[in-house]
C-alpha cells in the first residue's frame, strides 16, 4: 500500500509520514502542486494540516488539491487544514472558530464509524487550528469538543473523512490507531 501526503505546510508533516512508515505502509510526502497523475498511483490521500486560514479564505496555497479531491477515488483523510479545505470544498463553511484550540482538548465521538473503531467515547487529543468548518453537507459529523461542534467529519457518499485535531501528534491518545483504521479502509 502506498500513501500520498499532501503537504498543506503543517510543522508536523513529517510525523504523519512516521506514523505511516511505523504501520508498515509505504508514503511519500508531495506538494500540492504535484501532478493530479502522480497523486493517482497512490492507494491513500492525506492531506497534511498546515498554516493556511482557510476560514479567512486563505486557500491559494492549495495548489492542485481540488482536483485530488474531484479525481482520486481511494480513501482520503483531512487533518486540520485538510479537514477545513476538504469541508469547503463539497460546499461546507470555513470560518474563525469562535473558541481557538491550543493543546490538549477533551474529544467526544459521537459516531464510532470506522475512523474510531476500537477507541473509547472519549479522549484526548492535540488541537492546533483557529478555524474550523460547519455546515459541511453530504457530510456526517463524527466527533465534538467542548469549543468546536466539528472535529471529526465522514462523507456520506465516498470514503473521505476529516478530523480537526492531530493524530499524528504524540499528545493526542490513540492516533496511531486512527490512522491504522484509516489505512484499514484503503485494503477494501
Amino acid at each position: 500500500m502506498k500513501v500520498a501526503i499532501v503537504d498543506f505546510g503543517s510543522q508536523w508533516t513529517h510525523r504523519i509520514h512516521r506514523t505511516i512508515s511505523y504501520l508498515g505502509k509505504e508514503s511519500k510526502i508531495l506538494p500540492v502542486k504535484a501532478p493530479l497523475k502522480e497523486i493517482m498511483a497512490y492507494d491513500a490521500l492525506i492531506f497534511s494540516g498546515g498554516a493556511i486560514r482557510v476560514g479567512l479564505g486563505d486557500v491559494d496555497q492549495t495548489g492542485n488539491a481540488r482536483k485530488y479531491l474531484d479525481n482520486f477515488q481511494g480513501p482520503i483523510l483531512g487533518v486540520c487544514a485538510g479537514q477545513q479545505f476538504i469541508g469547503l470544498h463539497f460546499g461546507g463553511k470555513a470560518q474563525p472558530s469562535p473558541g481557538p484550540e491550543y493543546g490538549k482538548v477533551e474529544l467526544f465521538v459521537d459516531d464510532k464509524d470506522e475512523i474510531f473503531q476500537g477507541l473509547p467515547d472519549r479522549f484526548t487529543v492535540w488541537a492546533s487550528h483557529n478555524d474550523e468548518v460547519i455546515n459541511t453537507p453530504g457530510f456526517k459529523i463524527l466527533a465534538h469538543s467542548k469549543d468546536c461542534s466539528n472535529h471529526a467529519f465522514k462523507s456520506l457518499s465516498r470514503p473521505i473523512w476529516g478530523c480537526l485535531f492531530h493524530p499524528e501528534v504524540e499528545h493526542t491518545e490513540y492516533g496511531s490507531q486512527i490512522y491504522a483504521n484509516f489505512l484499514g479502509m484503503a485494503k477494501r
